[in-house]
């Protein structure tokens, strides 16, 4: 797990400023001995790994060339291919920072309730440090209740200045499922950032309803973390649109991944997207997750929009089933608000061909408890897809 004292003195160390610190996770087996004044080229700085350790893995290669300059390495969740090791430098991750702020209002404390094993939970830390101030600590050992959240979130509110936290859609929604301490607390905070995964348009305007100062963002650890609020990227950070893929470029791009090539001016991201009337970014998923139905291309997202918004439904996941005849057809997982009385599928499925067409209509509806989870926030459409049979 990463800390806030350890990446304080990894960021210091990569930096070269004068606090001495000690390395804490390198990635060579033996780290060089200290230089001398007089001969020996200095010890390089050791890289903190925010990913966790599993036994049964080959030890991690160390670092060669320019993946030297990382200061922090990330590993991607997988869920739509083979794992990767992302490496990002003190400078991208600093400077994502300082734009997050520019960008809220100013510094402020913030309050840590995502893992550190992910990007996410590890740029509130490096915010804190960026902003000199102490966040506080949310215990996720049992997980994330709107108590819980509340007891952490005094301590943070209680100091002066401004007041940040970041959240994944799963948690804001229990926030703000009904009136209580939890409500009350997220209410407080200037600005409440919500990522991971893609936030439904009523679960928004429901928070937004009630005194929650939410801001979408997009970004993935390849753009260290969030980089993209309400649809409007950084300043410094570039987006484009080539085939309907984004790309991103700027300040806060990661070094590259492990193993492979330096990244270039611009990252490919494997999401697909638009620019609405008004300048501002539309995300519509990933590009792997498009279903080829009939010879017609169905987003996904645009379907879990339409089921989420309808009521009776609390959640869902579309993923795109093998068909002899069709190609692929549409599978939709549902959580139902209540699960005692789940809502009418052919409503559901009429409320798709009304808002997306009829060619996106679900052809299997199944009501499940909960969607499997790959990392905070993202649903493992793998997993979805493989509970269809």
């Amino acid at each position: 797990m990463i800390t806030l004292d350890r990446l304080r003195a990894a960021l210091t160390e990569h930096q070269a400023l004068p606090t001495p610190t000690t390395p804490i996770a390198a990635t060579s087996p033996t780290p060089a001995p200290a230089a001398s004044a007089t001969a020996g080229p200095a010890r390089r700085p050791s890289v903190l790994v925010a990913q966790a350790t599993d036994p049964s893995l080959p030890p991690r290669p160390p670092l060669r060339g320019w993946e030297t300059e990382a200061v922090l390495a990330v590993g991607t969740s997988g869920s739509t291919g083979e794992p990767k090791t992302v490496l990002l430098s003190a400078e991208a991750l600093t400077t994502s920072a300082e734009l997050t702020h520019a960008r809220l209002g100013g510094p402020g404390t913030w309050l840590l309730a995502l893992p550190t094993t992910h990007i996410a939970g590890i740029q509130v830390l490096v915010r804190s440090i960026v902003a000199g101030t102490e966040p506080g600590v949310m215990d996720l050992t049992t997980g994330f209740r709107a108590s819980g959240f509340a007891t952490a979130a005094r301590t943070v509110l209680a100091k002066p200045g401004r007041h940040y936290t970041a959240l994944v859609p799963t948690q804001l929604a229990r926030l703000v499922a009904i009136e209580g301490p939890g409500l009350a607390a997220i209410r407080q905070f200037d600005a409440v950032l919500i990522g991971g995964a893609a936030t439904p348009p009523a679960l928004l305007e429901r928070s937004r309803q009630l005194g929650v100062r939410v801001v979408t963002t997009y970004g993935m650890s390849e753009t260290s973390g969030g980089c993209v609020y309400d649809g409007l990227p950084l300043d410094g950070v570039r987006v484009r649109l080539v085939d309907d893929r984004i790309e991103i470029g700027g300040p806060v791009l990661a070094l590259g991944y492990q193993g492979g090539e330096r990244f270039g001016e611009w990252f490919r991201t494997g999401d697909l997207g638009r620019i609405r009337s008004d300048g501002t970014l539309e995300v519509l998923g990933r590009a792997d997750d498009v279903i080829i139905s009939g010879g017609e291309n169905i987003a996904p997202t645009q379907v879990e929009r339409a089921l989420v918004a309808q009521t009776g439904v609390r959640e869902a996941c579309v993923v795109g089933l093998a068909d002899p005849e069709w190609g692929q057809v549409v599978a939709a997982a549902v959580v139902p608000a209540d699960p005692g009385a789940p809502p009418d599928v052919d409503e559901l499925c009429a409320a798709v061909g009304e808002a997306v067409g009829r060619f996106a209509m679900p052809k299997r509806v199944v009501f499940v408890s909960e969607l499997p989870q790959r990392g905070p926030g993202k649903v493992d459409r793998r997993a979805v897809a493989s509970s269809f049979g």
